[in-house]
């Protein structure tokens, strides 16, 4: 059994689209009436009406607003608003049908000890979420009094919204809506957002088709250059706020222990432009380069050559396009590559530790590549054994170890760039690790506990889901892992997108997850490499960096249509 968003028409359908609300700064908190969509802009303090069609936005309470001001939460449960303000809880009655044509006369609900953020009413059940408490509350609609307390399903500032028997939580840091059971706190599944921040959810009939469409709001900051003609450079960098309203959509696999949610038609293209850095005279050369993997939640859909043709060869299952140079020299000029065509969503797994227990054993051609240390992980130092140690410490769990680990790298490493990859004895020692050599303590962690595990990558496109048709350019490439869980699969893992310092926890999001940014290149298999006379090279002997530029470049086509 699966549950899906429902099945609509494409994205020109004007009630799924980007709804981008006039005159708004910071939405928070959301509930429909009718067609219309009620939200809160906490900055302004106006409490508005937007219409999804058309982005038509009018503020329901202009002589009022200094009163709601910092509201994060608004819920609508037959004709009362219920809001959240500072550490209270406020509810007007009579607010339905006449909203914003009578004056708002906020009574005090209840106050808690932290903020309250986020507020949902179902029946004679209240709930009100608190980032700092940790929990979700439920209060007695027509008393007050605390029925139970949820743990909160993420860390970040969350806001909800019920639907029949489902409690629906979207938090700021996670970049991840869930599904909770809203009886127990369960958590039933979870997906990523297309869009980082999201602050408020609804789910809205669709008027037309009659199925329902989970709306998200987002807010947060966007950099822009500035135009300043009175400064010495005219082009500066400022920050402005940017909130959004968008459909998201869903299809959850039990069975598969994942969920996917909205994902992209997406171009990508890569190319080598030929520079070697010294004189070079090859012969017989094959420059091999791997194409879009195929996965459960990224298809390529077509790709072709770029300036010179290639021959097709699969390693693992693994398409690699093959460039062959009978002779390569310095003065020779080229450009090659490939550029495909991708369906790319995003994904999210959901395993509990039971899942991880009794587990078969790992298959003997496992252990023989993703369990020893074939990638100079330095895997024989006193200093990673110890590491290895420390960090799963009495833990017999598989998937509590690999959190453990994640999070002790996350606990021993700050991020930073470097043009060339140390080895994780020196990076642990350093404290400092770009991408690939958070990956690379990673692997030898997870490897000297007995958890198979492999280096994933290569790119992510620059996650502008709203700039269309535009070409993209990354400005690094990027590395992530994947674990293996015997009897189920590879699970993703990111390497240091979550390793906020600013926080005390680390999120979520990418522990078992990848947003529909994530291209999966040669999936278990070098992405890029040489072959001489048929005999291939290590990257040490001619490191293709030595050799040619590449050049990496995303347009995003559009959105993909719902779940069919």
């Amino acid at each position: 059994m699966t549950l899906d968003s429902p099945v609509l028409p494409h994205l020109t359908d004007r009630w799924l689209r980007t709804v981008r609300p006039l005159g708004v700064y910071a939405l928070h908190g959301m509930t429909f009436l009718g067609d219309a969509l009620i939200a809160i802009d906490s900055v302004r303090g106006h409490l508005l009406e937007i219409d999804c069609t058309n982005d038509n936005t009018t503020v329901l309470n202009p002589y009022q607003a200094s009163e709601f001001m910092d509201t994060t939460g608004v819920a609508l449960w037959e004709n009362t608003l219920w809001l959240t303000r500072e550490n209270s809880v406020y509810f007007c009655e009579d607010a339905g049908s006449d909203l914003g044509k009578t004056e708002l006369k906020p009574q005090h609900f209840v106050t808690l000890s932290y903020p309250a953020n986020g507020v949902a009413v179902w029946g004679s059940t209240v709930y009100v979420s608190c980032q700092k408490a940790g929990y979700i509350l439920i209060f007695n609609r027509k008393t007050g009094e605390e029925i139970t307390r949820f743990p909160a399903p993420g860390i970040g500032v969350q806001n909800l919204t019920v639907r029949e028997e489902e409690l629906w939580v979207c938090d700021s840091e996670e970049q991840t809506v869930f599904c909770l059971d809203r009886a127990t706190g369960e958590l039933l599944f979870s997906v990523l957002t297309p869009f980082e921040r999201p602050s408020g959810l609804a789910f809205h009939r669709h008027p037309e088709t009659g199925q329902e469409v989970l709306y998200v709001a987002y807010a947060g900051e966007e950099a822009y250059i500035r135009d300043d003609p009175n400064a010495r450079d005219p082009h500066q960098l400022a920050f402005r706020d940017r909130t959004l309203i968008h459909p998201l959509h869903f299809h959850y696999e039990p069975q598969k222990h994942y969920a996917l949610s909205n994902g992209y038609l997406i171009e990508m293209c890569y190319v080598e432009e030929l520079a070697p850095l010294d004189e070079v005279h090859l012969e017989n050369l094959e420059w091999r380069i791997a194409f879009p993997a195929e996965t459960p939640r990224q298809k390529l859909k077509h790709i072709e050559p770029i300036g010179m043709p290639f021959t097709e060869e699969a390693i693992d299952g693994q398409r690699i396009a093959v460039f062959k140079f009978d002779t390569l020299d310095t003065a020779e000029a080229r450009i090659f590559g490939w550029k495909a065509l991708l369906e790319v969503r995003s994904i999210k797994y959901r395993f509990a530790p039971r899942d991880a227990e009794d587990l078969p054993p790992l298959p003997p051609a496992y252990e023989e590549r993703y369990l020893v240390d074939n990638d100079q992980l330095a895997m024989d130092t006193s200093i990673v054994q110890r590491a290895a140690r420390d960090a799963i410490a009495s833990e017999t769990n598989l998937l509590r170890k690999v959190l453990n680990i994640r999070d002790y790298v996350y606990d021993k490493l700050e991020y930073g760039i470097k043009p060339y990859i140390d080895s994780p004895d020196v990076v642990l020692q350093r404290g400092v690790g770009s991408c690939g050599e958070y990956v690379g303590l990673m692997l030898a962690l997870l490897r000297l506990n007995g958890i198979a595990c492999r280096t994933v990558g290569r790119y992510k496109c620059p996650p502008h889901p709203d700039r269309q048709g535009v070409p993209l350019q990354p400005d690094y490439n990027h590395v992530w892992l994947e674990f293996y869980i015997p009897g189920s699969g590879w699970v993703p893992m990111e390497s240091n997108p979550d390793d906020n310092q600013d926080l005390a926890v680390h999120p979520m999001r990418f522990f078992m997850g990848l947003a529909w940014y994530h291209i999966e290149l040669g999936k278990g298999i070098r992405f890029e490499s040489l072959k001489l006379n048929g005999v291939p090279l290590h990257k040490s002997e001619l490191p293709i960096g030595d050799l040619a530029i590449n050049h990496v470049r995303f347009t995003i086509k559009e959105e993909l249509p719902p779940f069919g």
